[in-house]
């Protein structure tokens, strides 16, 4: 697991239950070696947006990763509304994930991660402005 060099970050992350945390921290990694993998992106930021763990490249769009009390037993990866990302991965992956709106995908706390499928989406956004010209962002 790579380590969080952002403290107001790493902070945010301890607040979370630990059963919680432990999902972000995977979906974190993945969004960390996704970006790895890419030759199109070159550096990850990791910051805070709305108090919650974001993620952004200079060619792509944010990615942030949120817990809600009022929901104790999901957590989510949100992705910018005004992209055409949540419309694209409900149209590959309409059985694989479930939305909320065209802001995120939800997990259930039990539910176990699709990580080819997440990794799928999180290249999508990390490389967003590279591909939002194209049907189906180029996928």
């Amino acid at each position: 697991m790579s380590a969080i060099e952002n403290i107001k970050v790493e902070e945010v992350f301890k607040q979370y239950p630990k059963h919680i945390q432990s999902k972000l921290l995977i979906l974190r990694q993945l969004i960390l070696d996704t970006a790895m993998e890419s030759e199109s992106v070159d550096h990850v930021e990791e910051t805070l947006k709305w108090g919650e763990p974001s993620y952004i490249t200079k060619k792509g769009s944010t990615i942030r990763l949120g817990w809600k009390q009022s929901n104790p037993d999901q957590y989510a990866m949100y992705f910018n509304c005004n992209t055409k990302l949540i419309d694209t991965f409900k149209e590959v992956y309409r059985d694989v994930f479930n939305y909320e709106g065209n802001r995120a995908i939800v997990f259930a706390v039990n539910d176990e991660i699709p990580v080819n499928e997440v990794k799928q989406c999180i290249a999508l956004a990390l490389t967003y402005h590279t591909r939002k010209h194209l049907p189906m962002l180029g996928i």
